[in-house]
């Protein structure tokens, strides 16, 4: 009788201790298993770069650091070179239709939006350089001496005239500008400078586009 007792009370706390080892062997299942809800949506990927990214930067001052900017957007986001291109499109249309942000840091500016309306509002002889150029370097294959000193005669006294007028050009778009933009330092030299090498270039070639027609005039 105390045998059976012995086994019949160990068995019923064996029984008795089985439902507690149960609840306790599920409640690590249950905590492995369970996801508790985080309460507001997954954010996108595109405001966790947003995020990590913080503010935009400033618009680069000088084409070096422009150059140095390109260099560290392409090492931390590769593209293929199907994207690369079409960037480099975009890029140049932009540039080409006079859009601020891409254009060079020597062509910013509404001073110089202004120098280039006053440089492409007129025909100068400055467009003769380059075919000028290129006229005297075929002169020089000629093996007629009287033809060459002709060519070189002629293309002389045209780039006399070309250094007058770009003298003249150079003062009088400084002068506009500053009774235009009163506010602004304006350094004549670099003015006249940026006259020069817009008035040389062939009207298709110039970096803005022309906005302005030859003949229209330019408001003050």
């Amino acid at each position: 009788m105390r045998f059976l007792r012995k086994g019949s009370s160990s068995t019923d706390t064996k029984d008795a201790e089985a439902p507690e080892h149960d609840e306790e062997s599920a409640q690590p299942h249950n905590r492995r298993g369970y996801t508790p809800k985080k309460g507001r949506p997954t954010p996108s990927r595109r405001e966790a770069e947003g995020r990590r990214r913080g503010p935009v930067p400033p618009p680069p001052k000088t084409t070096r650091e422009a150059i140095r900017r390109n260099r560290e957007l392409r090492k931390a986001n590769p593209v293929s070179k199907e994207e690369l291109k079409a960037l480099r499109r975009e890029r140049r249309e932009r540039m080409l239709a006079g859009d601020e942000r891409y254009l060079a840091p020597h062509d910013r500016g509404p001073v110089k939006a202004f120098a280039r309306d006053c440089v492409d509002s007129r025909r100068n002889l400055l467009g003769l350089f380059m075919p000028m150029a290129l006229v005297m370097f075929v002169s020089t294959l000629f093996p007629n001496l009287v033809v060459q000193q002709v060519i070189t005669s002629t293309c002389m006294i045209l780039l006399l005239a070309m250094i007058m007028e770009a003298f003249y050009n150079g003062r009088r778009i400084t002068r506009l500008a500053r009774e235009k933009f009163p506010k602004e330092t304006i350094k004549g030299r670099s003015i006249g400078w940026y006259c020069f090498i817009r008035a040389t270039q062939l009207r298709k070639l110039r970096i803005p586009r022309p906005r302005v027609k030859p003949g229209d005039e330019i408001p003050v």
